[in-house]
């Protein structure tokens, strides 16, 4: 379990440290108290002297992050068996089989605290193992008590490995959780500028030049893959794709998505509404091309509806402009103006699809797009 530079993990490096020094002084009143029973007592000073240098050592190494690996966790545990290993020629075998403590008492659970810190429940336990079996041969005799402590080390070692590990995974999905705001936070500010800027800018070119041949419609065209793309980035999701074969189908949703705006409200279901490739961007442009409409003849307000209706997929557009007078549309076509009649109706017709335009005086128009899912050409009706 690797280690970060700060977060969760200082205080429990933190807290080593102070149990060194604290269960070091309680090794010193030890001492102090049974100096007359040790074979060598001037040599237990000595010890004394190590282990509070040692102490100082552990404390300043391990505050950095950097020096936590495997070199100053060997040392400290060596250090510690050292003094595990002396212990029987310092307080003598005679006064440990008295009931005498050893040097290291409490003071030895520190390298069994650091590995638990630095790998988790299994570093602490093979820490604990070690350390509690070299306590054990250090003693005379083995008894309840020697027993008790080392089951209580191991526990240590598996206690603080385990809580080790928790903290340290708290603070990844902590900083994942403050990444993924930061990112939400950034991605609302951009999206805030973006749509009263390039989305517009991209979906009137789109509208403009959808009915238009040559690289005009080739511009436009790409106008509206870019500011689905872009809509679908700035909203966290998953742009729709800018191509796809014969075979392949589409979602109507997402294509007829990137008309939305504050003047163009678009309703579609809550489930995809896949048609075949060529169906999809037929009837998306043919919508377009009434968008525009819309855009040129009335207040550019309009509401854009899709029905899946199973077999057939229905999209109307509607709006509250002056609406279509008897005979225009066919004096338009005599005019040459086409829109309606190549950009809405031929294409629908060449899907096998039907258009119904329902308008009347000051009451706006609804234009109905009909296709089915399962006929991508042939030639059908149009009302």
């Amino acid at each position: 379990m690797p280690s970060s530079p700060g977060g969760f993990e200082v205080p429990l490096w933190r807290s080593i440290a102070v149990f060194r020094f604290a269960s070091l002084a309680y090794v010193c009143v030890l001492v102090v108290r049974d100096a007359d029973r040790y074979a060598h007592p001037v040599a237990a000073g000595v010890v004394l002297l190590v282990m509070l240098a040692w102490s100082g050592v552990t404390a300043v190494r391990y505050a950095r992050p950097a020096n936590r690996g495997w070199p100053l966790l060997l040392a400290d545990l060596g250090v510690v068996l050292a003094i595990l290993a002396a212990t029987p020629w310092v307080v003598g075998r005679q006064a440990l089989a008295a009931g005498v403590p050893t040097l290291a008492v409490a003071w030895l659970a520190g390298p069994v605290l650091a590995w638990a810190v630095s790998g988790g429940r299994r570093r602490g336990a093979v820490a604990a193992l070690l350390l509690g079996g070299a306590d054990l041969a250090s003693r005379g005799r083995i008894g309840p008590s020697s027993l008790t402590g080392v089951i209580l080390l191991l526990l240590a070692g598996v206690v603080v490995g385990h809580v080790a590990r928790l903290a340290v995974t708290a603070e990844e999905r902590l900083q994942r959780a403050v990444e993924l705001e930061a990112a939400t936070r950034e991605r609302e500010r951009l999206a805030r500028g973006i749509h009263d800027s390039v989305l517009q800018v991209l979906a009137l070119v789109q509208r403009r030049g959808a009915h238009l041949d040559g690289e005009a419609g080739e511009l436009a065209r790409l106008a509206g893959e870019q500011e689905a793309a872009l809509r679908a980035l700035i909203s966290g999701g998953d742009p729709a794709p800018p191509a796809a074969t014969a075979g392949d189908t589409l979602d109507l949703r997402a294509l007829l998505g990137r008309h939305a705006s504050a003047a163009v409200q678009v309703s579609a279901p809550a489930t995809p509404v896949p048609l075949p490739a060529t169906t999809a961007r037929e009837l998306a442009a043919a919508v377009a091309a009434a968008l525009d409409n819309v855009d040129r003849h009335a207040d550019g307000r309009a509401w854009v509806l899709v029905e899946d209706e199973g077999e057939t997929v229905t999209v109307s557009v509607r709006d509250a402009g002056p609406g279509i007078p008897d005979g225009r549309l066919a004096e338009a076509v005599r005019q040459g103006r086409l829109g309606m009649a190549q950009s809405i109706r031929g294409r629908i017709t060449d899907l096998g699809g039907e258009v119904r335009v329902l308008s009347a005086p000051r009451e706006g128009t609804e234009i109905e797009l009909v296709v089915s899912r399962f006929r991508a050409g042939g030639r059908g009706t149009a009302r």
